[in-house]
């Protein structure tokens, strides 16, 4: 019998020691050393048809290489098929991660049961007639949807070969083991073994594969970082379980943009596609309120109007404070520093707290405008006109900045019924007739005697 070989493995990184170690060198993180089995089985799970012809590929100028259109499957989940770039590219593989209970079983069950092919959905974590009690709350019924509770992919992969299914989804990662590898389930060694024996079917195939993944404490995906190097696509389920939102985002897609987004709500028969997101990222109120201000922003190629909240208000201790939710605390240190300095509004002895409505994080600089008017809205105690939006990027100049795609941002503005868009005088606008008016201003001063004068 051959002698077992053991390891030690970064439970954090995945890095590999000859031996045991108190602190990782590669992520420097403190006793996440773990000492694994690694001797494997000489035979492969999944192997290629003998009948195949074996082809050695040869270097090729870049000239010559002939290129192929990718084939994709629609998922009939149009959020979910934007932010893959159209579909499922066949012989991909998607990794789904995010929160326990936010919805990533739910929402690649939903996607079996409404696509057109056939789906092997693999449950290592929960018994078919749990998933029968699901599937019944989501009202679908796909007959090509076959379920199978299996965790050794041994018995995946003979299910496989006898009903050969379009689409194989696996719920999770995490669950499955492999004999070939003598390790608990979960393991860095089983989940990166198991990992590759999908890839390998994956791309021999041309079966694209959907893993669900758990999170760790610091919202990564458990297990060793090669595990998101080794997929093709990175989708990432965000939200808070208390609230009814979801947000999908993609951290790697081969495929396509990595900077598109989907938005769901979670109700009782399943996840709901929101299709317009301004109507839950604006608040219905039936009084104008100061410290409120729309902002056009772009996910994407989607444009969105978000609603930034603002509360200005004399500090009870020495220090003041300043916090966001959903906005970066150092881009608005940066934003009060400017309206101190250039524009001569005395906030440095204030709170000042910022709230994005709706539960997202918004990256994009052209909401800097909305932000500086909330703010002043705020410390004037003066409500901004309803029907007003902001589109501009604030420079450390006290400059009102130019934004791309700035057409896009007014016809969306447009289209939900705003009547004003301030902007920078310095974007490049088309000469086409807008149905809202402009208001194109250079400097703070300029937008704040637009807004309160």
């Amino acid at each position: 019998m051959a002698k077992t070989k053991t390891t030690f493995f970064c439970q954090n990184c995945g890095t590999q020691h000859a031996k045991w170690v108190g602190q990782c060198g590669a992520c420097k993180e403190w006793n996440t050393i773990v000492e694994e089995v690694v001797q494997k089985e000489e035979k492969r799970v999944w192997k290629q048809s003998t009948t195949a012809k074996q082809t050695v590929n040869k270097p090729l100028k870049v000239a010559d290489i002939q290129l192929n259109p990718e084939e994709r499957i629609v998922t009939n989940n149009n959020e979910l098929d934007t932010v893959l770039g159209g579909g499922l590219v066949k012989g991909s593989v998607t990794l789904l991660g995010g929160e326990p209970g936010i919805g990533k079983s739910t929402l690649l069950l939903q996607v079996a049961l409404n696509i057109s092919q056939k789906v092997l959905y693999v449950s290592g974590e929960e018994s078919q007639s749990q998933i029968k009690m699901r599937a019944e709350r989501l009202e679908a019924n796909n007959s090509n949807c076959l379920i199978l509770t299996e965790t050794n992919t041994q018995n995946i992969f003979k299910n496989i070969e006898e009903t050969m299914p379009d689409v194989l989804v696996i719920d999770s990662i995490q669950t499955l083991h492999t004999s070939s590898i003598e390790a608990s389930p979960g393991s860095i060694s089983q989940i990166r073994e198991t990992a590759a024996e999908l890839i390998k079917y994956a791309k021999e195939t041309a079966t694209p594969v959907l893993l669900i993944g758990h999170i760790n404490k610091d919202g990564n995906i458990a297990g060793p970082k090669i595990l998101e190097h080794m997929v093709d696509v990175v989708l990432q389920f965000e939200g808070d379980r208390n609230h009814t939102y979801r947000i999908l985002r993609s951290q790697k897609n081969r495929f396509g943009s990595t900077s598109e987004l989907g938005i769901y709500e979670m109700l009782s028969n399943g996840l709901r596609e929101i299709s317009n997101p301004s109507e839950i990222l604006i608040s219905k109120k039936d009084a104008d309120l100061s410290g409120t201000a729309i902002a056009s922003t772009l996910e994407g190629i989607r444009p969105l109007m978000i609603e930034i909240q603002a509360l200005v208000s004399t500090a009870v201790y020495g220090t003041p404070q300043r916090s966001t939710t959903g906005y970066n605390l150092k881009r608005l240190n940066m934003i009060l520093a400017v309206l101190e300095k250039r524009a001569g509004f005395k906030l440095g002895a204030k709170d000042v707290f910022l709230n994005i409505t709706g539960g997202i994080n918004v990256d994009d600089p052209a909401i800097d405008l909305a932000v500086v008017a909330a703010i002043l809205s705020s410390n004037q105690d003066v409500a901004i006109n309803p029907n007003v939006c902001f589109a501009a990027e604030v420079g450390l100049a006290g400059e009102i900045r130019p934004v791309s795609k700035i057409d896009q941002r007014i016809t969306e503005a447009e289209k939900l019924g705003y009547k004003t868009l301030v902007a920078s005088k310095y974007n490049k606008i088309s000469s086409k007739n807008h149905g809202i008016r402009l208001v194109l201003v250079g400097k703070i001063e300029e937008a704040f005697a637009t807004l309160f004068a």
